[in-house]
């Protein structure tokens, strides 16, 4: 499995992360089976969070991964919080109180990494630095990071936070790809032109921080996948088409359009299917040419000025 190094932590991760957020949808063996699969494959970083299936799939994992001293070892485990019904919540006491019943759940002491999940629009950024802190001081947490934030937030973050933000996942496939097209549209009138969230892929880029492309396959918010679909004929056409030099699966394609962008991207993936897994994890080995790239790229409907 190759391997990037997340932001400034100094950690070196495989370049996808295992989404943990369907692994209720498993039976106990069929979880066993597919953590496996990843952890045979290299693939041995995971992502969750307290509001995937209200926990119970951090405890399902923990069970599957069979976790102790030595797993615990071998693995990576990042988690989100913040998240709360009908509200976000940056607030210190929720922070702690949330990591603490992840690392419950988890069966662990401790993770690799935290994420705020979303932006809080009540957050008090003072607070945050607080809770901070105190996790990194006591060893629950060793990284931090956040979620579906634009670089303003984050700047305001940093300006209390010490510790560095060293990922940021956001929502970014194929076909969900404006903060590419806003960069590849500058000066232009046109709808691609319109900046939607301050330029955050080239913030990421300047500042070390690694972006995480979450439903890698999605179209949309939640709408399902753009694969095999009969909405995106040309699409699927042009990505089966290059499939078929590479000797690979569309999925894999699909995947390594991400895995090509020079800001090394660490995609998360969602599947709980142990096939497309394998894929997503193929998708390491495969480079796509520039031409191959825009001509996905421009396949998806997005033009070029």
């Amino acid at each position: 499995m190759n391997t990037l190094k997340l932001g400034v932590s100094g950690l070196e991760v495989p370049v996808l992360a295992v989404g943990c957020m369907r692994i209720n949808g498993l039976s106990k063996p069929e979880a066993e089976k597919f953590v496996q699969t990843a952890l045979d494959h290299g693939a041995n970083f995971f992502d969750h969070a307290d509001i995937y299936g209200g926990g119970i799939c951090e405890e399902i994992f923990a069970d599957a991964i069979h976790m102790n001293a030595s797993v615990r070892d071998k693995i990576l485990l990042q988690s989100k919080c913040g998240i709360r019904k009908g509200m976000f919540d940056f607030s210190k006491e929720h922070i702690l109180n949330s990591v603490d019943g992840i690392l419950k759940r988890l069966k662990t002491d401790y993770l690799d990494v935290l994420l705020l999940h979303r932006p809080d629009a009540l957050v008090e950024p003072e607070e945050v630095a607080e809770a901070f802190d105190q996790l990194e001081k006591s060893g629950k947490v060793r990284n931090f990071g956040v979620s579906n934030q634009n670089p303003m937030q984050i700047q305001l973050l940093k300006k209390y936070v010490k510790q560095p933000i060293v990922a940021n996942q956001l929502q970014l496939s194929i076909t969900n790809a404006t903060m590419i097209s806003a960069g590849v549209h500058v000066n232009m009138l046109d709808e691609a032109a319109v900046n939607r969230d301050g330029s955050i892929l080239d913030y990421c880029r300047l500042n070390d921080i690694t972006i995480q492309p979450w439903s890698p396959f999605q179209y949309g918010f939640f709408e399902g996948v753009f694969l095999n679909n009969e909405k995106f004929p040309e699409l699927n056409a042009k990505i089966d088409e290059i499939a078929a030099v590479h000797g690979v699966t569309n999925t894999t394609i699909a995947f390594a359009w991400l895995l090509r962008h020079p800001a090394k991207l660490q995609p998360v993936t969602g599947t709980m299917n142990q096939e497309r897994l394998l894929d997503c994890i193929k998708a390491a080995e495969i480079y796509l040419s520039r031409e191959e790239w825009y001509e996905i790229y421009r396949a998806a409907g997005n033009i070029l000025p």
